[in-house]
């Protein structure tokens, strides 16, 4: 937690499924609150997995957010009085997000986002690597291999779609290690038996 200032900046908070991204952001944005600081804390309205007006991370840590269609609408809902913004599943975003980011920084606000840096097939996720080249701080966060229980890196797909986005927890998705992760898992055909 850093000391108010009349400056802005971004903070992106990146890494695989189940590395602890939503729980950072509740923990982070939460002691603001504490601190009577003004916070808003936004999420995409596509993102309807475990509540419509809350972030919610794995292990069920909570906190109230505004659910909105794309990064124009987040820009809009940001309030003047507000210092501290909070969003979560950032990938789920327009590129847009990067040039609001950027505004809402050199308007004195300090963002929090996090996101997936790597989609299922461990390609950049934009906007998150973009917006990681534009932040003072990093935190690339490592998740736990489901197989092996070495570092994950990746997040594996695990059910059959070749779409981008598939919303899912822990039934369509686990953390991988660089060793354990095969893109080409999601993709097999399944099995006539």
């Amino acid at each position: 937690m850093h000391r108010r200032s009349e400056q802005g900046w971004i903070e992106v908070i990146a890494g695989p499924m189940f590395s602890g991204k939503s729980e950072e952001l509740i923990r982070r944005v939460t002691r603001y609150g504490i601190a009577r600081i003004p916070v808003q804390t936004f999420k995409p309205a596509i993102d309807t997995r475990y509540s419509d007006g809350q972030v919610v991370s794995h292990s069920n840590l909570s906190t109230a957010a505004i659910p909105v269609a794309d990064s124009s609408e987040l820009l809009h809902a940001v309030e003047d009085r507000t210092i501290v913004v909070g969003i979560d599943e950032g990938q789920f975003f327009d590129e847009g997000l990067v040039d609001v980011a950027m505004r809402l920084a050199a308007a004195g606000k300090q963002l929090i986002i996090a996101g997936l840096d790597l989609d299922y097939l461990g390609r950049p996720f934009e906007p998150i690597p973009s917006l990681m080249l534009r932040a003072e701080y990093v935190t690339k966060a490592l998740a736990v291999c489901h197989r092996c229980g070495g570092p994950g890196l990746f997040t594996q797909r695990v059910v059959q779609s070749d779409e981008l986005v598939v919303l899912g927890a822990q039934d369509a998705y686990e953390a991988r290690c660089r060793r354990c992760y095969d893109p080409s898992e999601a993709r097999q055909e399944p099995l006539d038996l």
